[in-house]
């Protein structure tokens, strides 16, 4: 049964993908009054929002999560019926390197979120209408042997890194509240995104840099590591169809349907580059260093470097659940999606600059 929320609080929302959430619902759903909390940590810019005034239908606060009296106030303030939780420490190696922060900001501060949600939506005699949409990772299932088949929602959770332990830690939050205080919730798990915004610790964006730098492309370990891409616009679908058409209490899958090794999605992007600095003279004055610009394969750059510890091996969705109840396909095509990444970032370089 489909539901229209009025009013989303969106946690994360100057993020990548809660950026780009934010645009989408735009579109979508003119009508729909936005709140985004963001604490506008590194991977947070407001400019990721250029484009969205502040009228009555948007409002940005900045704000942590974990404050409980402020998410309390917003919820109230602006009669939110739905938060959409973005907000998360997110980068594997950065977990790695201090896994204090993935603790506090994605266990602490999603349970301060559901305490602050339990206490607005269920405190009078009847329940408001609500839902609590949390977003999650495909790294909570673990790793993959390659002819394993893919992770489904009932995978048992085997995270292996400090940030898929945290982001397990929160899913079961959320499901516990569900279960034990009867908050409306649903969790998605995705696969790896990539597209506009995307903050240069990624993947995809750090080639891209590198590439038009002309500095080493560094693969780690034997580049043999698989992942699922999704482009991003086609996750935020996923998840509007959730929020608005999902069963409460109820995970779903979102996957983008192309599993790649590491090593040939950095070729692919090569071959991006090669072909747009071909096709516009002006980017070998824009970016000399590119081999491209001197008519030499980018690939040239290729580097292989140590692997990082507990490194997965691979991750794939079954996002038949998803399609099967929702009817949401992925409609990217992954060569097409990456190509518009790359242009995305050739277009918008004071943006990564």
């Amino acid at each position: 049964m489909s539901w229209q929320p009025r009013s989303l609080l969106i946690t994360g929302g100057a993020g990548f993908i809660g950026a780009n959430f934010v645009h989408c619902t735009r579109r979508w759903h003119p009508e729909c009054k936005m709140v985004v909390l963001d604490a506008l940590s590194y991977a947070g810019n407001r400019a990721n929002l250029e484009g969205i005034p502040e009228d009555g239908r948007f409002a940005f606060v900045h704000g942590d999560i974990r404050d409980q009296a402020l998410v309390t106030e917003l919820l109230r303030g602006h009669a939110i019926d739905a938060v959409v939780h973005f907000a998360a420490e997110s980068h594997v190696d950065r977990s790695i390197a201090g896994p204090e922060a993935f603790v506090d900001t994605n266990i602490v501060g999603t349970h301060t979120l559901l305490t602050a949600c339990r206490s607005v939506w269920l405190a009078g005699p009847e329940p408001l209408p609500h839902r609590f949409q949390h977003v999650s990772t495909d790294e909570v299932y673990g790793s993959l042997g390659p002819s394993d088949p893919a992770f489904t929602e009932t995978t048992a959770y085997a995270p292996n890194s400090p940030y898929s332990a945290s982001k397990a830690a929160a899913d079961h939050l959320v499901r516990a509240y569900q279960h034990t205080f009867g908050l409306s919730t649903a969790i998605t798990n995705c696969s790896n995104n990539y597209g506009p915004w995307q903050y240069p610790e990624k993947l995809i964006p750090v080639m891209i840099m590198k590439i038009l730098a002309g500095e080493p492309l560094p693969v780690y370990g034997d580049g043999r590591n698989v992942r699922d891409w999704l482009y991003v616009e086609d996750h935020c679908s996923g998840i509007d169809r959730v929020l608005r058409a999902g069963r409460p209490g109820q995970t779903y899958n979102i996957g983008g349907g192309t599993e790649i090794e590491n090593i040939e999605l950095v070729r692919r992007l090569c071959a991006v580059a090669d072909a747009a600095f071909a096709a516009d003279p002006g980017l070998r004055e824009r970016y000399p260093d590119c081999p491209a610009a001197r008519g030499e394969p980018t690939l040239s750059l290729l580097s292989y470097v140590q692997d990082r510890p507990g490194h997965d091996r691979r991750y794939a969705i079954n996002a038949g659940k998803i399609r099967a109840e929702l009817g949401h396909v992925p409609q990217m095509d992954f060569s097409e999606g990456l190509r518009a990444t790359f242009h995305w970032y050739l277009d918008h370089a004071a943006w990564w600059q």
